[in-house]
């Protein structure tokens, strides 16, 4: 990597979270292109040639976000994110991003995340947990393909009452809002050396089941009657 991350990255998260306002940022604005936005380039830029390019079959794209908050929600936070992220992901219409899953990496103030997560519609995750239903057998393998191991964890929002009961083993899987799978670190060396985007791409090929997944459910047929 060209640009790596650094302490000066986590040390200009926590001013902006601290002075979220225009003008501490274009004081700044340098040590953001310097220790986050060229980093996080240069990291997505590695990921995508390695993981995406062995997979051509998923036709992967790398979106790199900006720190820019969307006007609309400036009044929540100030013009400014606390956190910038990275993913890998089928294009798709920038007005109905939803029903695709993304590989992405995250960084913040409290440390870095990365894994795989699946942010459906309402249909979009009701067409999930049929399609759970008709491949039981293939989701009860990569539930515990999960459990095995203790590098990503499984998460996402829940319903507050339960869409199906199926099973200890996957009923975590088929009553959430999203779907999240993830590793999620305090700032450690790994973050600051070179080798973070072979550890990151380790983790990505690990997920890349459960990212086809996700990603065969848009070829499932739409639901077109009532959600459960």
């Amino acid at each position: 990597m060209d640009h790596l991350f650094s302490d000066e990255t986590i040390q200009f998260l926590w001013g902006i979270r601290f002075n979220n306002e225009r003008s501490w940022f274009q004081a700044h604005k340098e040590e953001y292109l310097n220790t986050l936005y060229r980093p996080m380039q240069d990291l997505g830029a590695h990921l995508l040639e390695s993981v995406g390019e062995e997979n051509p079959d998923l036709e992967m794209q790398l979106r790199v976000t900006r720190i820019y908050r969307d006007a609309r929600r400036v009044r929540y936070g100030g013009p400014y994110k606390e956190h910038l992220w990275l993913s890998l992901e089928r294009p798709y219409d920038r007005d109905d991003w939803h029903g695709g899953p993304s590989l992405w990496f995250e960084i913040a103030p409290e440390g870095y995340e990365y894994g795989c997560g699946y942010w459906g519609a309402p249909r979009d995750m009701e067409r999930y947990r049929r399609t759970v239903l008709r491949k039981r057998e293939e989701m009860e393998r990569l539930a515990r393909r999960l459990a095995r191991q203790e590098r990503f964890q499984l998460g996402g929002e829940t319903y507050r009452r339960p869409k199906l009961q199926l099973s200890e083993l996957l009923d975590p899987w088929v009553n959430r809002k999203s779907i999240m799978i993830t590793h999620a670190s305090a700032p450690d060396e790994l973050l600051c050396s070179p080798d973070l985007w072979r550890a990151v791409a380790d983790g990505f090929r690990w997920l890349l089941p459960y990212y086809r997944f996700f990603d065969a459910l848009r070829l499932e047929p739409p639901v077109t009657d009532r959600i459960m």
